[in-house]
C-alpha cells in the first residue's frame, strides 16, 4: 500500500487561502498606507482614550490639569518676564502674551518628546502584535490636539474677558489661518519626535538630553518675547526656526500684534513638512527591526 503526501508547494498554497493578512516590505522609503491607516482607526481612538485618560486618572483635579499646567506656567511667566524683567510684549495683555505662546509651544513639544519614545515606551507592545507602528505618533498627535483646543478654550476665555477691559487687541483674517498653523505645530512636532525615536533605539542616553534640548529650543521660539525686540540683523535667523513664524502667527491672528510675514510662515510651512517627511521615512526604517534593536 503506497501513501502519497501533498507537495509542499500544496501545502504553502492551502494553507495561505486561511490567511487574513500578508505582510510585505513597504513599496518605498516614504510608505504609508491609508487604507491601512483606516482600517485601524478604532486602534488609534482605543490608544487616544488611554494617553489621555490614563494621565491624570488617579489624580484628584483629573482633566483640570490640561488647564491648570499653561495657566500656573503663564503666571510665573508674567511674574518674572513680564514683572521682573520688564520684557516688552507688543502691547499685549502679559496674561494673553504668555499663555498664547506657551500653548503652541506645549502642543510641538508634547508631540515631539512624548513621540520620541515610541519604541522604547511601546516594546511590549510592538513584540507581540502587528500594526503600522506609525499609529502611535498619530494617536500622540491627536491627545495633544485635544489638550491645545482646551487651552485655546482658557486663551478665548481670557481674550473675551481683556477685550471687555478695553484691551487693544483685535482679531485679524490670519484667523483664517489657523488650522494650517495648527496642522503645521503638529506634523512638525510628530516630525521631530519620529527622528528621535528613531535615534533612541541605539543611543539612549539621547532620551535624557530630550528634555533639555527642548527647553534650549523654546527660548529660541519667541515664547516669551517678541519677534520684534529681536535685533533686525539677526530677526531672518531666529525667523527659521520654524515655531517661530507659527507663534508670531498665532498672536496676530488673535492679538492684531507682531510682525511676522506670509513669507515666513510659507517657509516654516516648507521646512516642517520636509522634517514629517523625513520622520516618518527614518521611522518607518526602524520600524521594521525595532524589536531586536531596542
Amino acid at each position: 500500500m503506497t501513501t502519497s503526501f501533498p507537495e509542499p508547494r500544496q501545502t504553502i498554497e492551502s494553507s495561505e487561502e486561511n490567511w487574513t493578512a500578508v505582510l510585505t516590505e513597504p513599496k518605498g522609503l516614504f510608505h504609508v498606507s491609508w487604507k491601512e491607516l483606516w482600517e485601524y482607526r478604532e486602534l488609534i481612538g482605543l490608544l487616544v482614550h488611554r494617553d489621555f485618560v490614563s494621565i491624570y486618572k488617579q489624580t484628584f483635579l483629573g482633566s483640570l490639569w490640561h488647564v491648570l499646567q499653561p495657566l500656573l506656567q503663564t503666571l510665573m511667566f508674567v511674574l518674572v518676564f513680564s514683572s521682573l524683567l520688564k520684557i516688552p510684549t507688543n502691547g499685549i495683555p502679559p496674561l494673553l502674551f504668555f499663555l498664547s505662546g506657551i500653548a503652541c509651544w506645549r502642543y510641538f513639544a508634547d508631540c515631539a518628546i512624548k513621540t520620541s519614545t515610541t519604541f522604547i515606551d511601546n516594546q511590549s507592545i510592538f513584540d507581540k502584535i502587528y500594526f503600522p507602528r506609525i499609529l502611535v505618533p498619530i494617536a500622540l498627535a491627536i491627545v495633544n490636539l485635544i489638550r491645545f483646543l482646551i487651552q485655546i478654550l482658557l486663551l478665548i476665555g481670557l481674550y473675551v474677558f481683556f477685550f471687555a477691559k478695553g484691551a487693544t487687541i483685535h482679531p485679524t483674517w490670519y484667523l483664517l489661518t489657523l488650522p494650517l498653523l495648527i496642522g503645521q505645530l503638529g506634523a512638525l512636532g510628530m516630525g521631530v519626535g519620529c527622528l528621535i525615536s528613531a535615534v533612541t533605539t541605539r543611543y539612549r542616553d539621547l532620551v535624557m538630553s530630550v528634555d533639555f534640548f527642548m527647553q534650549l529650543w523654546m527660548y529660541a521660539s519667541c515664547v516669551v518675547y517678541p519677534l520684534s525686540e529681536v535685533s533686525p540683523n539677526l530677526r531672518w535667523v531666529v525667523a527659521l526656526n520654524p515655531v517661530v513664524p507659527i507663534v508670531e502667527a498665532f498672536r496676530y491672528a488673535f492679538m492684531g500684534a507682531g510682525i511676522v510675514t506670509s513669507t515666513q510662515v510659507l517657509r516654516g510651512c516648507v521646512i516642517s513638512i520636509l522634517v514629517v517627511i523625513i520622520g516618518i521615512i527614518v521611522f518607518n526604517k526602524v520600524a521594521r527591526k525595532s524589536v531586536d534593536e531596542v
